[in-house]
């Protein structure tokens, strides 16, 4: 079997991390990896490489026989999806950073992989520097992991410690971070959660065997969180996250949303700020596992796209243990949250769908309660994502035994606090 497999690259897209791969390329000839042709959309476009090394013709690479390996860095989800699905027919070895064309046909990406025996890796597309794929892929056993949670956006993370350090409002947090290049000029996909549960979607399939779609995953982003919000979190001594999870609960199924949420102070994530992404795993007999590193940037996603193209010299391959080798798992709804939700009016808030409310505070202009909902309200509602409202979970927010709930819900009433 051959060992050290000489890489000829077919690299599409020369932008952030197109070029940011193409220097350390350069930097690392031991790889024995090179760049043959790089496609672009705009040839118009002065870039710091060689003229004779770019197209636009993506035919000139996919059907090149000497290319080997096709790396995708491109940021049009359709287009990659057909880049990546040609390669694979044609015997070619992917790389791609795409995590929305990988979420959006990860069942047909699983086919293609099958029918062709091809390598597909995606390591940057999850988390940028840091291997959690495999590590999720090879070291945790499925039946032993029992919860998985994460920063794993870049950008709200920069916004939300802007709010919370420097009390800066949150149109001034996006204005400083689109400056400094963490988000895009148009900040929808990371503000509104779909960047992250992209990549969540990617990660539940390595960690439980869960392939979904995102629709079937409850998320949000960070669009209405207000300074208010991060004082009332001050008070309390904590922070506000955007928090991707997946837990394993009582009956073997996992729960699993992306949301912001208050963070306590000794939580490994509470030390995630900034552009950095931090995941944490929980196992069985290894306790917690916390993985730390810059979740943005060039030189960082370039750097995990440079580890895949490295694997490929050893015929690495994605093997989806927990999805062909153990009994998949699915994803469960029947369990409660606890959360705060801050508000304008009274008038918005269906105070039906709480199990009970704790706590509520309705003397400020911006009042606020906190209480326990069914994970389904939210999943079937969308009042928590208009008129202004912020929803953010409790530190601990699932709830699992509905008896307990029944018999605080009766005691408060006894006492008249809950009616």
């Amino acid at each position: 079997m051959e060992t050290h497999k000489k890489l000829v690259i077919g690299l599409f897209g020369f932008g952030v991390v197109g070029e940011g791969l193409y220097r350390i390329l350069q930097q690392t000839p031991s790889l024995q990896a090179t760049i043959k042709k790089i496609c672009i959309k705009h040839p118009e476009k002065k870039r710091n490489a060689p003229a004779e090394l770019f197209t636009t013709n993506r035919d000139l690479l996919l059907n090149d026989p000497q290319i080997n390996v096709i790396v995708e860095v491109i940021d049009d989800a359709d287009a990659a999806f057909r880049i990546i699905a040609k390669a694979l027919r044609n015997k070619k070895d992917v790389v791609s950073s795409s995590k929305k064309m990988i979420a959006e046909h990860l069942h047909k990406i699983l086919q293609l992989q099958q029918q062709t025996e091809r390598s597909f890796l995606y390591e940057a597309a999850a988390c940028a520097s840091i291997p959690i794929i495999r590590n999720l892929e090879e070291y945790y056993d499925n039946d032993l992991l029992h919860s998985i949670k994460g920063i794993i956006n870049g950008s709200t993370n920069y916004i939300l410690t802007k709010i919370f350090e420097d009390k800066l409002e949150f149109k001034q947090a996006l204005l400083q971070a689109q400056q400094l290049g963490f988000a895009e000029s148009n900040p929808a996909l990371d503000i509104e959660g779909y960047d992250a549960v992209n990549k969540w979607a990617l990660l539940l399939a390595h960690a439980y065997g869960i392939v979904e779609t995102i629709d079937n995953i409850l998320f949000n982003g960070i669009q209405n969180i207000q300074l208010s919000d991060a004082m009332v979190a001050r008070e309390k001594n904590y922070q506000i996250k955007l928090v991707a999870q997946a837990k394993k609960i009582q009956n073997g199924k996992v729960a699993a949303f992306v949301l912001p949420q208050f963070v306590k102070h000794d939580d490994h994530l509470a030390f995630v700020k900034n552009e950095y992404n931090g995941v944490v795993i929980e196992s069985g007999f290894a306790d917690q596992q916390f993985f730390y590193g810059k979740g943005a940037g060039s030189f960082a996603t370039a750097s995990a796209v440079l580890s895949d193209i490295s694997a490929l010299r050893y015929q690495y391959r994605y093997e989806y243990k927990k999805l062909y080798h153990h009994q998949p798992h699915q994803l469960h709804d029947d369990i409660f949250l606890k959360v705060y939700v801050s508000f304008d009016d009274w008038d918005i808030i269906p105070r039906e769908q709480f199990e009970w409310i704790e706590e509520w505070h309705a003397e400020q202009d911006r009042k606020y309660l906190i209480g326990v909902i069914a994970f389904e309200n939210l999943k079937n509602n969308n009042w928590w994502r208009e008129n202004n409202v912020s929803l953010i979970l409790a530190p601990e927010p699932i709830i699992e035994n509905i008896e307990i709930l029944k018999l605080k819900k009766t005691s408060l009433k006894l006492a008249g606090i809950f009616d």
